[in-house]
């Protein structure tokens, strides 16, 4: 079975109390059997098991104590029938499996699995156990915790990390909030998770974009009924693919005022690279025009870098008055730093009441200042800077990046996109959109900078500001897993993402006739 493209996964993502209301739903109010929810559930993770690794064997299989548990007690007795060596331990006593945990449990035995007892065995044992296993199937501990997994639990979790087994997640890896994409404590690093009924939102964001490996949805049949449900998504996964759409088709007669003009205010003194790489990457993302403004040494390099930027050497913040003017959004933070050049900069900005996107040192100089409000800003702090506006710390915004990023956009309005892995965008109301996908390549300083100008450049083309950070983020992406597909991660930098980001464009441009037909 061919891995699945997390581009076939649905828009809504929920929190694990809305997909809970969802599962009951189904049973109390459309007569749903809970244990053929849950016997569906297995199959689904079965079959996964089986095309990602073919004959492997021996499984060790934990089951926890909830309908977690039961999912893997009903997985390991679909191996056994298949022929398969099955390891089972129940890490949680099994007299104290009640409902359709029990029934699987009962299930498992009566099909022939002989299912271990934790407290009974002793630590060679169990280290036998891990060392012989050929794939570990979590199914510890399921959508109800949300704490640190405590005892026998992190132990279990601990050992499944430390051996070089695959593991496939039940539902979601042991040790993550469903909802938050937190991790409170020790959490399951998946190969591959199989997750049912609706699609968590922390499956795609914080520590679930780093633990889940390859993430499969199984409605089990019950798609329709999420509506009659009445739950509202908490998020939409969103995909370049996706929402290409968003940007409007060039006309055969189309000229550079069409396009916006972008003013990228930027690099003080040794942050040079920071104002050029924004530039760029909105030139390179459509933009019809793009002014640089910025200490003056960095004006040369500058013009040899990228001719088609109007770099101008700017020493104070009253110079900036007939390039705002002219500008139809205005990029400003990227390495103007936090002295007095930055923060007449930013006090510009602010004045002009111009559209406007806020990086880097424009957002910790907001985070000493009065919330500046407004309708036509995207703001784009990383964790840290998210964590100084908001007057918290970095674990408390991690905690709950969805939060964060809402609670950010009721403080200083626009749109709020909190950086990251699982990239958040909050514009206000309940539901955010999460950018998919992943890419470590993208640790490295400068990507922030390539972002803001890529966003900057889509919102002097869309009307739509909130969607322009959403695409934008969702490009810029897109260009680094291209760029990584040829530079790895580890050599990427944001002149590669840069490289990338016509590549990534084309796909979604209003097509070009070919002249030889006619």
């Amino acid at each position: 079975m061919p891995p699945q493209s997390p581009h076939s996964l649905p828009d809504d993502l929920y929190s694990a109390d809305a997909v809970r209301q969802i599962d009951r739903f189904v049973i109390d109010e459309l007569g749903v059997d809970g244990f053929e929810l849950m016997q569906g559930a297995a199959r689904a993770a079965f079959r996964r098991l089986m095309g990602r690794w073919p004959d492997i064997s021996p499984l060790l299989v934990l089951c926890g104590a909830g309908n977690n548990g039961g999912d893997g007690y009903l997985v390991a007795a679909n191996a056994h029938r298949h022929g398969l060596e099955v390891h089972c331990i129940a890490v949680a006593p099994t007299e104290k499996l009640a409902g359709d945990a029990r029934k699987a449990w009962q299930k498992a035995l009566s099909d022939g699995v002989v299912v271990r007892e934790l407290g009974d065995l002793d630590e060679s044992e169990l280290a036998g156990l891990f060392d012989q296993a050929s794939l570990i199937v979590d199914a510890m501990l399921g959508t109800g915790v949300s704490g640190a997994p405590g005892g026998v639990f992190a132990d279990l979790i601990r050992r499944t990390n430390d051996v070089p087994t695959p593991v496939l997640a039940v539902d979601l890896p042991s040790g993550l909030n469903a909802t938050t994409g937190a991790a409170a404590g020790e959490v399951v690093r998946a190969d591959l998770t199989v997750t049912f009924i609706g699609l968590k939102a922390g499956l795609f964001t914080g520590q679930g974009a780093a633990v889940c490996g390859e993430i499969v949805f199984d409605a089990l049949g019950t798609g329709d009924a999420i509506e009659g449900s009445g739950q509202a998504p908490l998020a939409w996964l969103r995909f370049l693919d996706r929402i290409g759409s968003w940007l409007p088709a060039r006309p055969a007669n189309a000229h550079k005022g069409r396009f916006g003009h972008v003013l990228v205010i930027a690099g003080e003194r040794g942050f040079g690279g920071a104002g050029l790489m924004a530039a760029e990457a909105a030139s390179r993302s459509g933009a019809g025009l793009v002014t640089l403004a910025t200490r003056p040494e960095h004006v040369s390099a500058a013009l040899a870098r990228c001719p088609s930027v109007m770099a101008h050497g700017i020493i104070h913040g009253s110079e900036l008055g007939p390039m705002l003017e002219a500008a139809s959004v205005v990029v400003c933070g990227p390495g103007i730093g936090t002295g007095s050049w930055g923060q007449q900069m930013l006090q510009q900005v602010l004045a002009s009441e111009k559209p406007r996107v806020l990086d880097a040192d424009a957002l910790n100089l907001m985070a000493a200042r009065v919330a500046v409000l407004s309708d036509r800003q995207i703001l784009t702090p990383h964790p840290g800077e998210a964590a100084r506006l908001l007057g918290c710390s970095v674990a408390e915004v991690e905690n709950d990046r969805v939060s964060a990023a809402k609670k950010l956009q009721s403080t200083f309005g626009g749109t709020v996109l909190l950086k990251g892995a699982g990239t958040v965008i909050a514009r206000g109301g309940e539901t955010v959109d999460i950018v998919g996908g992943g890419n470590p390549g993208m640790a490295t300083g400068g990507m922030g900078d390539v972002l803001a100008g890529v966003i900057g450049a889509l919102a002097g083309q869309l009307d739509d500001m909130s969607r322009a950070a959403t695409l934008g983020a969702c490009a810029h992406l897109e260009a680094a897993n291209l760029a990584s597909r040829d530079k790895g991660y580890m050599g990427m930098i944001p002149a590669d993402v840069i490289d990338a980001l016509p590549s990534v464009f084309r796909p979604i441009e209003f097509p070009v006739p070919d002249l030889q037909e006619y």
